[in-house]
């Protein structure tokens, strides 16, 4: 029977409970448990897919197709639970179904109420997402403790935990112990007030995990178990890491939260979990060989969770290589106003990422060409990936007029062009490509050499596409189609085979690299990247930059 762990914040938002939720997962599943993980978001939107990065952060794409809340790239990166449709749900979608069925007579003429309608909804929207053969079900709920529109959500879990009774559901919430450097202590109180809040709608958390900044004494675990009604040993410390984000496993397995859960889970069991692999990527992190400069060459700059899972599969290629990653974090409008030569001297490699709209298209074609002609490695993804086509049709292949319909649908020479299928659409939410496609790998390319077979799964997310009118004359100046998607003939993967790394993907690889499973894409990136510094650092030395 498949156990319940709810997970919840209080105090203040962006306390990291996607991080907590997806450590909890990577622990439990060292115990040889099976786990499920789920995201209940409290916003309106039926998904992420239109909101904008500089609201919502990035949006991550299941297998499945689904566009959902950056957390569940976390998910997946720590653990090996697969997320789907069903492991992300929002007001917005709750709501829609609920009206959905009221609308085709399904509620027999009743009055539709908050209580139990919807409740009974985001239940049934939890059940789902415990996928079958399932151990232990983590919900992580959206939002902090005390906001209006988490009330329903709160309300469905702690109905939920009622029903499952004792043994079966297990509450976790997340707090923060202030440290005021006037005073020179922490505080405890903002968490006994959100504990509060909990209690006050019938929810008494089994469990505290205390973020922090300096160590918390057991004069104040003491406290917070004696105001929180948690014993002791419930009362779990969540320091701030030194190094990485995936420390945290290891801190929480230190601490004794793993024990705590399987003993209110009735699952104690379970053997003790093996963490040396984390152990390994933790030294991987602390100790690097060496230090490379990666410019992310974007339009969502100014907010990092913009491309959070690029900057993580890059830590990720880092760590393979045992090589700390720093990034320049580049405007593309800069890089066409103040030029590369000056932004993006001494980098040793470039990464290009998605992005819609025209809104920097031409600095990042200026930041593609500058790598090309400067023998700089140079990674697109998506948008990124189209922005080395038409760099390379303008510049090398000689095509008058090349650009994307998407900016100017009035082009001469639309080598990016809207695919087929999307022309009659107008809904926004949901009606991209999207989700996970086969695509056939070159024999004998850098992609093939990278991947090490010719068939790869990658996930999607656009509407434009390479146009196959202009495929002959791209390649035949020597921008080679390494990866086709064969059923409809799409252009995946493009590449320059007399370049040190000049590769774009019209995919996001990014979604399916794991701390300890970096993505091949991005090993092989950040290996050219460090062989670029090793040639810059030795001018004299003869030897080629091979990716």
């Amino acid at each position: 029977m498949t156990r319940f762990i709810f997970v919840t914040g209080g105090v203040v938002s962006s306390l990291g409970k996607g991080i907590t939720t997806a450590a909890i997962a990577a622990i439990l599943e060292k115990r040889g448990l099976k786990v499920a993980i789920q995201k209940l978001d409290p916003y309106l939107n039926v998904d992420p897919g239109t909101m904008s990065p500089f609201e919502h952060g990035e949006v991550y794409v299941t297998e499945d197709g689904a566009e959902t809340d950056l957390d569940l790239g976390h998910y997946e990166r720590f653990s090996d639970a697969s997320v789907n449709k069903y492991s992300n749900a929002t007001t917005g979608s709750i709501y829609s179904e609920v009206i959905r069925k009221e609308r085709k007579g399904q509620y027999l003429g009743k009055t539709v109420q908050v209580i139990p309608h919807i409740t009974d909804q985001i239940k049934e929207a939890i059940k789902q997402g415990a996928q079958r053969g399932t151990d232990v079900a983590i919900i992580e709920i959206g939002g902090t403790a005390g906001d209006i529109e988490s009330l329903p959500f709160l309300e469905a879990i702690r109905q939920f935990g009622q029903e499952q009774g004792k043994g079966k559901a297990c509450f976790v919430h997340l707090t923060l112990l202030p440290f005021l450097r006037a005073s020179e202590e922490m505080k405890t109180k903002p968490t006994q007030q959100s504990v509060g809040r909990l209690r006050e709608i019938g929810i008494q958390p089994d469990i505290l995990v205390c973020r922090c900044e300096r160590p918390m004494t057991e004069e104040m675990r003491r406290k917070i178990s004696l105001f929180c009604n948690v014993v002791e040993q419930d009362v779990i410390q969540e320091q701030d890491v030194e190094t990485t984000i995936y420390e945290v496993p290891l801190d929480l397995v230190r601490e004794g939260l793993d024990a705590s859960l399987v003993r209110h889970l009735r699952l104690e069991d379970t053997p003790n979990p093996d963490m040396s692999d984390w152990e390994d990527l933790r030294e991987r992190f602390r100790n690097p060989k060496g230090e490379i400069e990666i410019a992310i060459v974007g339009k969502y700059i100014q907010l990092h969770d913009a491309y959070k899972s690029i900057y993580e599969a890059l830590a990720h290629g880092g760590a393979g290589h045992q090589h700390k990653v720093r990034f320049r974090k580049l405007e593309a409008e800069e890089v066409l106003d103040e030029g590369p030569e000056k932004l993006l001297a001494g980098v040793h490699g470039i990464l290009v990422p998605g992005g819609f709209g025209e809104r920097g298209l031409e600095g990042k074609i200026q930041a593609v060409k500058w790598a090309r002609e400067n023998g700089v490695p140079c990674f697109g993804i998506c948008f990124g990936m189209q922005a080395m086509v038409i760099e390379h049709a303008r510049n090398i292949a000689g095509i008058e007029g090349a650009n994307t319909s998407e900016v100017d649908p009035d082009c001469p020479a639309p080598v990016i062009d809207l695919m087929d299928e999307q022309r009659d659409v107008s809904d926004k939410g949901g009606t991209m490509r999207l989700g996970a496609y086969p695509c056939r790998i070159t024999e004998d390319s850098r992609a093939a050499a990278l991947y090490g077979r010719d068939m790869v799964l990658e996930r999607h997310r656009h509407r434009w596409e390479y146009n196959n009118h202009y495929r002959d004359t791209l390649e035949k100046s020597g921008l080679t189609s390494s990866g086709v998607y064969e059923a409809k003939n799409l252009v995946e993967i493009v590449e320059l085979t007399d370049h040190p790394f000049h590769l774009g993907v019209q995919y996001h690889p990014e979604f399916k690299s794991k701390p300890l499973a970096p993505h091949p894409l991005f090993l092989g990136f950040v290996e050219a990247a460090i062989a670029q510094k090793d040639a810059s650092s030795n001018p004299s030395s003869s030897k080629q930059v091979e990716a």
